[in-house]
């Protein structure tokens, strides 16, 4: 589990990775930025840019995914030393629960104070349209329910707490931050928040399901980030987090309507730029912010 040096999850075996690329470049970064599908895009912003293939870092695994580019890019975002993960994991490319969430270890060793993370989901909430941007505000983690949790197993204090508290995981400061610079961006009209559900993947949800989750309080439904929320929390990072509505979940038995990957990659290119203007102007912004942990 996950303080055995044997798994690559210890805190010795992050360290030695965040070393490594501490060696490796100048940069020390305080924001941590994750792309979702099809949102690249938010590395290439980075000035000065020190990149690294995930395949080159020790124990680091690989974005196995198209859409997600696979590497790690430090540089500068308006003068704020940044790193950014182009390209995420997730539980159904086979990795352990651990493993997908390595990066927010290795983050919060980097230095890393605030997580900015970004995931293209479906929309529940029937408000919603696609290429809406929704501030997540809470997350329901199903797969939680059945005992897939990133910080099961031995605890390593060094990380942070056994129980760590859960009910302010989504800053709340840098949620009205969102909303406060979305309205000066002029995106009121498709600035959303909302509640994130996660599922495992890779099969889009069924209509029964998807009738389901929307019961039970979600707007939005994806395969990602609130396992490395969880994470991310545990080690003191506070956090932030946007989905892009790339598609409507199917509620009808009678809807001709499809949920496919390259709908969800092709709406990522359309929002991509107002979605990196909005992190991008909330970075330099983040300054002010930046007072509670």
């Amino acid at each position: 589990m996950f303080p055995d040096s044997s798994t690559g999850y210890s805190f010795e075996d992050c360290k030695a990775t965040a070393d490594w690329l501490l060696a490796q470049t100048s940069v020390r970064p305080v924001v941590g930025i994750v792309c979702g599908s099809g949102m690249g895009g938010l590395a290439d912003m980075l000035k000065d840019q020190v990149a690294f293939n995930y395949k080159d870092i020790p124990n680091f695994p690989q974005s196995t995914v198209h859409g997600h580019a696979g590497r790690l890019v430090f540089g500068t975002l308006k003068g704020r030393p940044c790193v950014c993960m182009q390209g995420r994991f997730h539980l159904y490319e086979g990795y352990a629960i651990q493993k997908i969430t390595l990066p927010m270890r290795i983050f919060s060793l980097l230095g890393v104070e605030t997580v900015m993370l970004t995931n293209a989901a479906g929309g529940l909430n029937q408000d919603f349209k696609v290429g809406d941007i929704m501030i997540m505000k809470d997350h329901i983690n199903m797969p939680g329910f059945a005992g897939s949790n990133p910080l099961a197993g031995a605890n390593d204090d060094r990380f942070g707490v056994r129980f760590p508290c859960m009910s302010d995981a989504y800053n709340r400061e840098l949620q009205q931050l969102a909303v406060d610079v979305g309205q000066e961006l002029g995106y009121g009209d498709f600035l959303r928040e909302g509640v994130y559900c996660v599922l495992g993947g890779p099969s889009f949800e069924t209509i029964a399901e998807c009738r389901m989750l929307h019961k039970l309080g979600a707007d939005a439904v994806g395969m990602s980030t609130a396992h490395e929320v969880i994470a991310a929390r545990h080690c003191g990072m506070r956090v932030f987090a946007l989905s892009l509505i790339t598609n409507r979940a199917v509620m009808d038995y009678d809807s001709e309507e499809k949920a496919n990957h390259e709908e969800v990659l092709e709406t990522g290119q359309h929002r991509a730029i107002q979605l990196e203007k909005l992190i991008s102007t909330m970075v330099t912004r983040m300054e002010y912010n930046n007072t509670n942990a």
